[in-house]
């Protein structure tokens, strides 16, 4: 049986982890405060190394890309532990040109890097329908997708470049984000004009109109339930990404800089801990006028 190993028990790699094990796989995890496991039935680590050391495939979901560095290359981090012939897939939002250095980084020990950022919140990582974007050699994916398969509903191979899965990751966040703007104002309008707006959402939902945020999303902001799938403070980290890599790029994303200053504005207010959905408040300021009113 091949030995697994899940770094990173936050938001998102709790439910992932989870999932490995409810396939039936071998797994250690390790996480900067151990209590996150404490419901997960399998060993813990008491090092990234020492996790390392008993699995083949390491898993990584960590916050950014310092992140990364510190739990793979730092002291006792996982690349010591591991050999020629491992793989490590990182499950992390980080950037692409620091995603090129660590899968060289790793290449020196003969450990294959793959790029393998994940879309569909918390919801998705413990129903097991996450989306993954994955950069680099597509045989090395082959082999580690029966794994995958157990957290993610679509395992789509963007390139076999690291960084291309980190990349697309970035067109991902700019489509969430211009949808949660969008989901926001069109709410908004609704309020404004009176209209119920359960109503409204089972009616423009349907059609071409529709879009995975305004269905899952739509619902928590009409009845203001900010429990976060995503967020706001993680959404501005990858906004960051976004908008240093189009600056390298020198491609303009006006609306993607306007919702990275909506949500500024919000966690200036202390709201950073809010789900992404909460964009709707920076808007209600502005209109004088809230959802539910």
């Amino acid at each position: 049986m091949t030995r697994l190993g899940y770094i990173g028990l936050g938001t998102m790699g709790h439910g992932m982890a989870a999932n490995l094990l409810a396939a039936g796989n071998s797994l250690t995890v390790w996480n900067r405060t151990p209590e996150k496991a404490v419901d997960l039935v399998c060993d813990v680590a008491t090092t990234p190394r020492a996790l390392a050391e008993v699995s083949d495939v390491v898993f990584v979901c960590v916050s950014d890309t310092p992140d990364v560095e510190q739990v793979v290359f730092g002291e006792e981090g996982a690349i010591i532990g591991m050999e020629e012939g491992d793989v490590l897939v990182d499950h992390s939002t980080i950037a692409p040109a620091a995603t090129r250095d660590f899968a060289a980084r790793a290449a020196e020990v003969g450990v294959t890097w793959l790029d393998a950022p994940v879309s569909g919140g918390s919801e998705g990582a413990e129903k097991g329908t996450l989306a993954v974007m994955v950069g680099g050699p597509s045989d090395i994916l082959r082999s580690v997708t029966p794994f995958m398969d157990a957290y993610s509903k679509t395992i789509t191979h963007v390139g076999e470049e690291p960084g291309s899965g980190q990349m697309a990751k970035a067109v991902n966040q700019a489509l969430v984000v211009l949808n949660q703007l969008a989901a926001s104002e069109a709410l908004l309008l609704a309020q404004g004009a009176g209209l119920d707006l359960d109503t409204t959402l089972a009616a423009v939902e349907g059609g071409a109109a529709g879009s995975w945020m305004l269905s899952n999303r739509g619902p928590q902001m009409i009845r203001r339930d900010w429990r976060p799938g995503f967020t706001i403070d993680l959404q501005q980290k990858d906004l960051r990404l976004v908008l240093e890599a189009a600056d390298e790029l020198g491609v303009p994303m006006p609306g993607v800089a306007l919702v990275f200053q909506l949500y500024r504005a919000l966690q200036t207010r202390g709201l950073g801990s809010e789900g992404n959905h909460a964009l709707v408040k920076a808007l209600e300021e502005l209109a004088g006028i809230e959802l539910g009113d």
